[in-house]
């Protein structure tokens, strides 16, 4: 049986404590299942990739990291994740380089991302505009962060690949809650360029 089909089974209560005409209740999507072997290692090794990272930016980029504040503490997630559906402003900042001679730290501009209903229980995630879209799911997962498990879609591109279709598209990231209304994505070791890549989540207009 397939992943996809077992996040979505049905459980109910022992035959024995069970009215006749009770509900089945759905488990929620298990991101465990979903994930391929290389993007449940990337998420395994997060704290080493923001060391890594943060020291490759800070020898080049210190006045940078300082400004950034929380938004670069590894240990700012905050209580209760979940992102309300809606719209929100998004800027991505990559941190640290996988080969010499590319920069340390590298600021996008503010772009527009998107936040949905999805089904089993999580969200759908997508960026709307820029040349880098991730766009895929937020599952559950502990009391201060969810998982994202996805693809990028580049330049002009319509359409998405399918997760786990190509490693080099697949996309994998934790996402905390850093502030009353603010949020961040952390992209650890990612298959282009950078150590680590952050993207600050904040609805829109609420800067």
């Amino acid at each position: 049986m397939s992943a996809f089909l077992l996040a979505g089974l049905l459980i109910c209560a022992g035959a024995s404590d069970r009215p006749p005409d009770a509900p089945c209740v759905a488990l929620p999507a298990n991101w465990r299942r979903r994930a391929t072997e290389d993007d449940s290692a990337r998420l395994r090794g997060i704290r080493d990739a923001w060391v890594v990272a943060l020291a490759q930016a800070r020898a080049d980029h210190a006045a940078q990291i300082d400004a950034g504040g929380i938004l670069f503490d590894p240990d700012a997630a905050m209580l209760d994740p979940q992102l309300p559906v809606g719209d929100y402003d998004c800027r991505t900042i990559k941190l640290g380089a996988q080969t010499s001679g590319r920069s340390t730290y590298v600021a996008y501009p503010v772009a527009h991302c998107r936040v949905g209903p999805g089904p089993e229980g999580t969200l759908s995630f997508v960026r709307l505009d820029g040349v880098q879209r991730p766009i895929g799911r937020l599952f559950p997962d502990t009391r201060r962060r969810m998982i994202f498990l996805g693809t990028v879609q580049l330049g002009d591109e319509q359409r998405a690949y399918r997760y786990g279709a190509d490693d080099d598209r697949d996309q994998a990231a934790v996402l905390e809650r850093i502030g009353e209304r603010r949020w961040r994505l952390v992209f650890p070791r990612p298959h282009f360029e950078s150590m680590l890549d952050v993207i600050e989540l904040v609805p829109r207009g609420g800067r």
